[in-house]
């Protein structure tokens, strides 16, 4: 069943809010929101838009949606970081459940209904789906093909290759990809920290597993993704993707993995092959024409799935802006919030040593929620 059409009486009380921020969204948001209004749901869907302020039309062309639809409301987000628009959709959301959706994902028609059926069946308070990354031009294309490789995926369980329609589950660490929550549950936890305008969700997942919770993801929830479609953007997505990776770590020190810590370990090569002592440069040299074969060797890999050879060529390039975006953010972030010390000494296996230097638990910083 689909979900409930606007009605001429009295209207019907809502069970699900999915919560949408978003930012300059013109050429994509009356496809989005005409895909998100096909879940299929045996109860009463709002849809909830948080727009950071658009210096296009995505303003415009929703609060049109919104007067042919009074399911759809639009609110401002002010402070205009993802982690404030989810606070100001969650502060005016009326049902029991709250699904987080994004604008650029295309969501299985009964991924709310898959969810809340999840939760209901209890031992869990976050179910989440795969992200499936699928790429649109040439650059989109090469980073797709490397999410789905070990190189490009690091160590996350949260990636899929392509929509999964068996009843798999399995339980992520801190990577997720959006939910379905209850609502007094996000209330419970205070909402996203909008201290994190990055990795937001993974913030908010380390409060979570701090309390023992389970995170499940379930195969048939799978949400196809396009990634970025330009190198500048792919750079300075994983140059704050690794900034707030360790700010999170150093919040929540069981959010690192050892995985993690290639990244930064392959800058700190790089720099070593420059700057240091002849013996030591050589041996950084020799890391680094192994990584640059690894690399390669990823691009011939991709080559029977490329679409065309130039996308299976761009796959090294991208896995090398992934990482150096990525470990040159992870140092800039420890020097700018401090190093996680409790997280390296826990990927280190030094768990008396990461109970010493444990950080204090600082309260939820939320001001979008009220």
């Amino acid at each position: 069943m689909q979900a409930n059409p606007p009605s001429n009486g009295t209207p019907p009380a809502v069970e699900c809010s999915v919560l949408v921020p978003v930012y300059n969204e013109e050429r994509y948001i009356e496809q989005s929101v005409a895909a998100m209004r096909k879940q299929r749901f045996p109860g009463e869907i709002e849809f909830l838009f948080a727009d950071g302020r658009s210096t296009d039309r995505t303003r415009e062309l929703l609060a049109e949606m919104s007067r042919e639809d009074s399911r759809i409301r639009v609110f401002d987000n002010p402070n205009r970081s993802v982690s404030s628009g989810l606070n100001v959709a969650l502060r005016h959301a009326r049902g029991r459940w709250v699904i987080r959706m994004d604008a650029h994902t295309e969501y299985p028609d009964d991924y709310v209904a898959i969810g809340v059926k999840r939760l209901e069946a209890g031992d869990t308070r976050w179910v989440s789906g795969p992200q499936v990354p699928k790429g649109t031009g040439a650059v989109s294309r090469a980073v797709a093909m490397a999410l789905a490789s070990p190189l490009g995926r690091g160590g996350s369980r949260k990636w899929g290759e392509e929509r999964d329609g068996s009843d798999a589950e399995w339980e992520l660490d801190a990577g997720v990809f959006d939910g379905v929550w209850e609502r007094s549950t996000l209330l419970e936890y205070g909402g996203w920290d909008e201290h994190w305008p990055r990795n937001s969700d993974s913030e908010m997942a380390g409060r979570f597993l701090a309390r023992g919770e389970r995170l499940i993801c379930v195969a048939r929830m799978g949400a196809e993704y396009a990634p970025r479609d330009s190198l500048r953007g792919l750079w300075r997505q994983y140059l704050a993707y690794g900034e707030y990776r360790i700010k999170t770590a150093a919040r929540h020190p069981r959010t690192l993995r050892a995985s993690h810590l290639l990244a930064p370990g392959i800058v700190l090569d790089t720099g070593l092959a420059v700057l240091a002592p002849r013996p030591l440069r050589t041996a950084a040299r020799a890391g680094l024409v192994l990584y640059g074969g690894v690399l390669a060797s990823a691009g011939v890999r991709a080559l029977p799935r490329a679409e065309t050879p130039t996308d299976a060529a761009l796959v090294p390039l991208a896995l090398a802006l992934m990482h150096f975006g990525h470990g040159l953010g992870m140092l800039s972030g420890a020097i700018r919030h401090g190093p996680p010390l409790a997280a390296l000494a826990s990927v280190a296996g030094l768990d008396w040593l990461a109970e010493s230097v444990v950080p204090e638990p600082e309260p939820v910083f939320a001001p979008s929620l009220g």
